[in-house]
């Protein structure tokens, strides 16, 4: 049998000896907080393009509010219209020159005469409520004024053009909160954060909704409307 080894009172008084690498416990992650100018940037990045679409998106509102014609005649009522030339679907424009030689007639001057009967009957199944003629070299196409009902109808129509550009407006903020929570989730942002930049974000979705009752206030507001719904291909 070994001989016993007596333990030194110093030694048996030491501190015990740090485990390990493998051994020790593992330690929680320190989680770092992001700082201003970090919270800004994202800020930036993810509110400058939910404007950027936002304003893509009053255009198109504006562009068809374009389309409804008032009590002038207005070239912009044709925008939608689309021929079938040569085969190839094409916007009117883009093969006619159109002009407003008075304030209830439009006036439709192919660069291709050959295409008057394709322009006219193209128009009349537009539906627009306009009858146009063709004498050979150019279509005229005479603006007559609305009915009443006629006019509430139509005014109902863009009632709902401006809702359809407020949906669009909706749904750009609901990405734009997506970004900030994927953000969350990925510890760059805090649920603080991510609450201040909602706010801000919900502040410049008003802003646009603004925006669209604005141009939409606007167009009520003239004496007459129609409006031609889709784009017509004959």
């Amino acid at each position: 049998m070994p001989p016993l080894h007596a333990v030194s009172p110093a030694a048996a008084a030491a501190p015990p000896r740090a485990l390990s690498s493998a051994a020790r416990v593992p330690q929680r992650p320190v989680l770092r907080h992001a700082t201003i100018e970090e919270i800004e940037a994202e800020k930036t990045v993810i509110e400058d393009q939910a404007r950027e679409r936002m304003e893509k998106a009053i255009e198109t509102v504006q562009n068809n509010f374009n389309t409804v014609r008032t009590g002038r005649a207005n070239p912009a009522m044709l925008d939608r219209i689309e021929v079938e030339y040569y085969g190839t679907p094409v916007n009117l424009k883009s093969i006619a020159q159109i002009n407003t030689p008075d304030a209830t007639s439009l006036l439709i001057q192919p660069y291709d005469k050959s295409s008057l009967k394709l322009i006219e009957k193209t128009i009349v199944a537009a539906n627009l409520g306009v009858t146009p003629s063709n004498d050979g070299e150019v279509i005229r196409v005479t603006v007559p004024p609305l009915t009443s009902d006629r006019r509430k109808e139509l005014a109902k129509t863009v009632a709902k053009l401006a809702e359809e550009g407020k949906v669009a407006i909706r749904n750009i903020r609901r990405d734009a909160i997506k970004a900030y929570d994927k953000l969350e989730k990925e510890k760059k942002l805090s649920e603080d954060n991510v609450k201040d930049l909602s706010a801000d974000l919900q502040k410049v979705t008003d802003e646009y909704m603004k925006k669209i009752e604005a141009i939409q206030k606007q167009k009520e507001q003239m004496d007459t409307i129609a409006f031609p719904k889709d784009k017509w291909l004959v």
